[in-house]
């Protein structure tokens, strides 16, 4: 539970937490784990060449049965992917079922693969007992064709062409379809779902709303007897059951919808059914064992095809066709109502009271949740940005699947796959067997895990289940994933490649945030991973330092397009990248391996061993990235004039090249630094012995390259750091330049001042030229679908701001800096972290005009009452604008959000108010201040969504469609408890008033950065 002031409460949504933890009660059995996107992903890739997106395309994936997974809109699942649950669409004028969400291959796309509509995940918290997703369906053709067409027509120039960008959206003539999904109070399986489709157009409009419930073909290949496979079948016309091996007995119980016509009738569903089988007759002009195929369900509705589905109504996969289209359909400001269970009792009659009850308190549980994590007062547009920032982390939870000796040699029922396909990627992989629910990149765009990416995600993630969080970095490191060379697979195109060394990082941040929030501290977790992660330590020494001397190559590095050259292959001018950002991550990798072993070293004295170990290598890293007085021959990655750091082309022996790029290349040095609490080393005395020799004997060393461990800082702190504070004080006046790396909303990832100067090199007559680009990329290298030549990125910036807090740690409120560089403003380091944090949390909140810098000025998102509440969480940010770029569903590391309004969120100051934090709280805080003195969020004005006990319809409840985003009462959201449980909230309620009543006082003192988070950052004594 999260623990206010050492007291502890159980919110509902903690005490499930608590249950699923304890293997009392599985809840997070079923949840989001449908992927968006199943076709053109690698392993459902069985071509001769590798070409996943043309060997497995869009319009395949209505008629071919997917391999490893399947895909569908607001999809559900167990979390072995067997039984899913998702929703199609149909308004009557499209040519097929809207099954799965569209989207172009990356050959389509001017700017890679693209996502092309417009959905929202507005909720849902980590047992998936309630869950909320929005979907804008347009009531005209969706503009397949053309969205296709315009983006081939655009060139890298130019910038993408999205459904926003047609007319699919004019005149609001399209569909909000709320789809939510709620679980029984006490038993996590039984599952509610409820659609609510409002017509927002000026006239009547049909609409078929035909959710399915199928199971993933697993008997097609080979492994299964036939006795094993699942099947659905009618029971009535309201119910199926389906029964699976594994599963056992589930009903799929429908209700009658209010009738939208003029008679009144209830629309009653038609149960469809069908095989999830390929249907090989359509796409290969091939034979069907059976006539019944996965495209049924389309060629039924749509092209009237009434033999397509299976008059016996059974199957392994079903349908319940609603139809809307009563006297021209559901009248404008009007909506169709479905409502649907998944059981394992079979009830005749669905009580809608009762439903829709379970429905209401489910959301009211998942407000008082959300509240708890962050209490303290901020502007209700952070909080909303904030819980649906949490929302996308929780929807792309998504099952995984991947076994390589199936995948690679092919299925005993298929024919075998061509001879060459085992050498186009991932043959090293041979020990790959995963089965998992993973935290993905983007629920579309990247259906695939990342590893760093995957890092990330965990810390907003343990905030609100750090228990899953854990799993995602055990799991990584894990023998079925992790390779016995001790390498993290990085990302299923190419497992082989390198991503940054974020993952002990991770690791300890999630063990650190637990222990704050929550109060627990799972050593046994920390220890473990700690263990594996010395054999991925040791794989990156052997592997990515050529010549032995701690200055580390790596390749891209998640950079992508940032370099001159594509850091991935080998130069083409020979010799070997010695890279700023390797060597960098590689001291930052050490220094977090550290703060483990000091971390397991108050439990068990012998990581004080290991402790020595990694302060040494930092050492020896540190050394190697800065010239040596008086020896001509060693090498530097640091340039003393431009105050920066650089990538080197090394040729052997003295001869090297530095490439005078100002990227962000250069600032990742900033993350290696680390700050050691004396009451920690005195109680550690081996490692305590060896820091003092090195200081003894080693001074030189430090005095050359790093800020001087002689030296004591803020509260008698060591300062372990690749920089000095020098070097640190010239890298800010770049970094804070607003003409450089300093954005309205961010660090840029490029100097602007490459802009007008951009860096080029001709080699053997072909010209290679950096220049900052500060959208899209103009380039197809890794993609041409991100670009690091000056845009953005949310997990970058984190890290740099909570390496300034570090820094501030040591340096105290005694260093200050230039802020913005030529400002004529001064402020120690603690407030340029907060400044930054600030920044970004602009790109989402809403400004003085009303507009977000992430909607570029696009009138309808900004002011349009039916949009303008709703987030996209892109992947990368334009440097100039802060419009949002690529992926536009990124919520794992852009999720990151989440924490920094959690963070700062308190003292943030509205875009286009005065910079000066205690002048922006001003501007709108004395407001807060007073409605959230009793510890309660606001209550919203809107009335309470109930309906009359004669009417079912939920038209009558026009406020029904606003509410996502609203932080409701927690006060107000208890119908009936019990004496206890009420004395329980009421204490708690105390205590957090009392909590959120001091941070108040620490705020209005200007004391906002006087550093609560310093435990969560370094190894400390107990109770520190």
């Amino acid at each position: 539970m999260v623990k206010i002031e050492d007291h502890e409460y159980l919110c509902t949504e903690e005490k499930r937490l608590r249950q699923d933890s304890q293997r009392e009660k599985y809840w997070k059995k079923w949840g989001p784990y449908v992927a968006e996107r199943q076709w053109a992903t690698v392993r459902e890739d069985y071509s001769a060449d590798g070409d996943a997106w043309s060997h497995f395309p869009h319009e395949h994936a209505r008629s071919r049965a997917f391999r490893w997974g399947e895909d569908g809109i607001a999809g559900v699942s167990d979390t072995h992917g067997l039984q899913n649950i998702a929703f199609a669409f149909w308004n009557e004028e499209d040519d097929f079922l809207k099954e799965r969400l569209f989207g172009l291959s990356n050959p389509q796309g001017n700017h890679g693969e693209s996502i092309k509509e417009a959905h929202f995940h507005l909720d849902n918290v980590p047992t998936h007992s309630y869950m909320k997703m929005l979907y804008k369906y347009p009531q005209k053709k969706f503009p397949y064709e053309d969205l296709i067409a315009e983006n081939a027509r655009r060139g890298k120039q130019d910038r993408e062409y999205q459904i926003t960008d047609t007319t699919a959206f004019d005149e609001d003539r399209y569909w909000d379809i709320v789809i939510e999904t709620a679980k029984e109070a006490d038993d996590p399986d039984e599952l509610l779902f409820r659609v609510t489709a409002w017509n927002r157009g000026p006239e009547p409009a049909p609409l078929h709303i035909i959710p399915h419930v199928w199971f993933r073909n697993t008997w097609s290949w080979g492994y299964e007897a036939e006795d094993q496979k699942p099947n659905i079948r009618e029971v009535d016309k309201l119910a199926a059951i389906s029964k699976h091996p594994k599963l056992g007995e589930r009903y799929f119980q429908l209700s009658p919808s209010p009738g939208v016509g003029p008679s009144g009738t209830d629309v009653q569903p038609e149960l469809l059914f069908t095989e999830n089988d390929t249907n090989f007759e359509v796409l290969y002009d091939g034979k069907n064992d059976q006539p019944y195929v996965k495209d049924a369900f389309h060629r039924h509705i749509v092209d009237r095809e009434k033999k397509a589905v299976n008059p016996k109504k059974t199957g392994t996969k079903s349908a319940a066709w609603y139809t809307f289209n009563e006297g021209g359909g559901v009248a404008p400001g009007e909506c169709a109502v479905v409502r649907f269970r998944i059981s394992k009792k079979y009830e005749e009659y669905m009580d809608e009271e009762i439903f829709d009850d379970v429905m209401d308190k489910r959301k009211e549980e998942a407000d008082e949740f959300y509240y708890r994590i962050s209490p303290l007062p901020m502007a209700e547009d952070l909080r909303n940005i904030q819980r649906q920032a949490f929302a996308g982390m929780m929807w792309t939870k998504q099952y995984y699947h991947f076994i390589w000796t199936q995948w690679a040699n092919g299925d005993p029922a298929q024919p075998p796959p061509p001879p060459d396909r085992k050498a186009i990627r991932n043959n090293q992989w041979k020990h790959m067997h995963l089965d998992d629910i993973l935290s993905m990149p983007d629920s579309w765009e990247y259906p695939f895990f990342a590893a760093w990416d995957s890092a990330f995600h965990c810390i907003p993630l343990a905030m609100i289940d750090p228990d899953f969080a854990k799993k995602q970095l055990d799991l990584f490191t894990r023998e079925w994933y992790m390779h016995p060379n001790g390498q993290l697979p990085a990302y299923e195109w190419n497992f082989g490649d390198v991503n940054p060394p974020v993952h002990a990082w991770a690791t300890f941040r999630t063990f650190k945030i637990e222990r704050k929030m929550y109060g627990r501290q799972d050593l046994d977790f920390l220890e473990r991973v700690f263990q594996k992660l010395l054999l991925n330590f040791t794989w990156w020494v052997n592997r990515k330092d050529y010549d032995g001397k701690n200055v580390f190559e790596g390749g891209f590095l998640g950079l992508d397009n940032i370099g001159l050259f594509n850091r991935s292959e080998p130069l083409p001018t020979g010799g070997v990248l010695e890279q700023a950002d390797s060597t960098g991550w590689m001291a930052f990798y050490c220094l977090c391996m550290l703060n483990i072993a000091l971390e397991l070293a108050k439990h068990r004295r012998i990581y004080e061993d290991i402790a020595s170990k990694f302060f040494e290598h930092f050492i020896l890293i540190s050394d190697a990235m800065t010239f040596k007085a008086g020896n001509k021959e060693e090498k530097s990655l640091w340039n003393d004039e431009d105050g920066f750091y650089y990538d080197a082309i090394s040729y052997g022996g003295p001869w090297t090249q530095q490439l005078p790029i100002r990227s962000l290349v250069g600032l990742i040095p900033l993350y290696a630094t680390l700050t050691l609490e004396p009451e920690l080393v005195n109680k550690l005395p081996n490692f305590k012995k060896r820091v003092e020799w090195f200081i003894e004997n080693r001074t030189d060393v430090a005095e050359r390259n790093m800020a001087s461990i002689q030296k004591r800082g803020k509260d008698n702190r060591i300062l372990l750091s690749l920089v000095s504070k020098d070097r640190l004080e010239k890298i800010m006046k770049r970094m804070l330049d607003e003409d450089e790396f300093l954005s309205d909303h961010g660090i840029r990832s490029m100097s602007k001042y490459h802009k007008d100067h951009p860096y080029s090199m001709d080699v053997n007559g072909q010209e290679f030229k950096v220049s900052y680009v500060p959208g899209d990329s103009d380039s197809g290298l890794f993609g041409g679908n991100s670009n690091w030549r000056g845009p953005i990125w949310l997990a970058v910036n984190f890290l740099l701001v909570e390496s300034l807090q570090r820094f501030y740690m040591f340096y105290g409120p005694n260093l200050q800096v230039e802020c913005p560089t030529g400002s004529g403003d001064f402020m120690h380091l603690g407030h340029v972290s907060e400044e930054i944090q600030h920044r970004l949390q602009h790109l989402f909140a809403r400004g003085d005009d009303g507009r977000r810098a992430i909607n570029d000025g696009n009138d309808m998102l900004d002011f349009d009452p039916n949009w303008k509440d709703h987030m996209w969480f892109h992947e990368f940010f334009d440097g100039d604008t802060g419009r949002g770029l690529g992926a536009t569903h990124q919520c794992g590391w852009t999720g990151l959000i989440a924490r920094m309004i959690h963070d700062t969120g308190l003292s943030c100051r509205l875009p286009q108010t005065p910079r000066t934090p205690s002048t922006g709280m001003n501007h709108y805080f004395d407001d807060i201040f007073t409605r959230h003195v009793n510890g309660q969020t606001s209550t919203s004005t809107k009335p309470k969504m109930r309906r009359s006990s004669t009417a079912r319809s939920l038209a009558a409840r026009s406020d029904f469609d606003g509410d996502e985003g609203d932080a409701r009462s927690i006060g107000n959201s208890v119908a009936t408890e019990t004496e206890d449980r009420l004395r329980e909230r009421r204490e708690a309620d105390a205590h957090t008033a009392h909590y959120v009543s001091e941070q108040l006082t620490r705020v209005r003192s200007h004391a906002s950065v006087e550093f609560e988070g310093a435990d969560e950052f370094e190894a400390q004594l107990d109770g520190a």
